[in-house]
């Protein structure tokens, strides 16, 4: 039987690559949904898969079986708040495309998906789009922006997708890698995307100018192999525009040792497990008031402690 890899999931339907190179529209067969975890899909773009091939059109092929999975991305489901939605499986690396404004990104959306990418072993990549786009104050936040993840540990990278700066620097880090790329809607992923391969032809809208918000261009995950990059494949998954991160299998003890910054200050507070609120002698308390870590970032790590979503009214960024 042949293996293959996922290449889009719409929900009940998936595409599977052949070793040839040849897409097979597949369903799942019943018991690939019996693995001991509650999740919505039981296959996630990027899964290696064994598959019965299609026959014809009118004769999708079968999903038999998943392989293991080196590593995956997953978040709380939307509908069901006790199952998680796996985003993508077998990552190189995953790239948080944010915007200042038109949309804005908040920091807690941001920290929610860093927070899940060190959970499961993902290196993660800040890209701060649409700087050609930024008034009055919003210069000085996007200097925020970038000093607050650098200072964390994270590679940030600025673009304008439009314009087409700073497109070689994420060029480079594509190379050879299967790559995630994630973000609100209308921070401008397609555009970026097609600006670093024209061939795909992503479809793009413009941002709401009711809402400020974005509008949804993809509806389900994709995946895409890059041309022109090198002779190494080269494969960006595209995923539906993200509006809220909730988080899943992860106990609130565990939540400061995702934090790069304040995981490296944990050996310093006086008691083993602290958790940086109130407790005496907290290393990490020390260094917020110091401003050697980030508020924004322990104001998004006491709300996940609390439970408060990224969305929440409660949050104040």
């Amino acid at each position: 039987m042949p293996t293959g890899l996922v290449m889009r999931s719409t929900g009940s339907r998936y595409s599977v690559r052949g070793e040839d190179g040849g897409l097979h529209e597949c369903v799942a067969r019943g018991q690939l949904r019996i693995k001991g975890w509650k999740s919505t899909n039981p296959v996630a773009v990027g899964d290696r898969v064994d598959y019965e091939p299609q026959r014809d059109a009118e004769h999708p092929g079968t999903i038999t079986d998943l392989r293991d999975r080196r590593n995956y991305l997953v978040r709380r489901s939307v509908n069901l708040s006790h199952h998680k939605h796996v985003i993508a499986a077998n990552l190189d690396q995953a790239m948080i495309l944010v915007t200042v404004a038109r949309p804005r990104t908040s920091h807690g959306f941001i920290d929610r998906f860093l927070v899940t990418a060190e959970t499961y072993r993902v290196p993660a990549i800040v890209v701060v789009n649409k700087i050609d786009d930024l008034v009055g104050d919003e210069e000085e936040r996007l200097i925020d922006l970038v000093d607050t993840y650098q200072q964390a540990g994270y590679r940030v990278l600025m673009t304008s997708a439009l314009l087409g700066k700073g497109l070689e620097e994420v060029k480079a880090l594509l190379i050879g890698k299967v790559t995630l790329i994630a973000g609100h809607s209308g921070v401008g992923k397609s555009t970026l995307l097609n600006a670093i391969d024209p061939s795909l032809d992503l479809f793009t809208l413009e941002v709401s100018e009711a809402s400020g918000k974005g509008v949804h261009t993809t509806t389900y995950a994709e995946m895409f192999e890059l041309h022109g990059l090198g002779a190494a494949p080269s494969f960006v998954i595209d995923t539906p525009g993200i509006k809220g991160f909730g988080l899943v299998d992860l106990e609130e003890h565990h939540i400061g040792d995702q934090f790069p910054e304040m995981f490296k200050l944990k050996g310093a507070c006086r008691f083993n497990d602290c958790l940086h609120k109130d407790e005496p002698g907290c290393a990490v308390r020390k260094a917020v008031e110091e401003g050697d870590v980030p508020e924004s970032r322990y104001r998004s790590y006491l709300d996940m402690l609390a439970g408060i979503d990224d969305e929440s009214t409660y949050r104040t960024d």
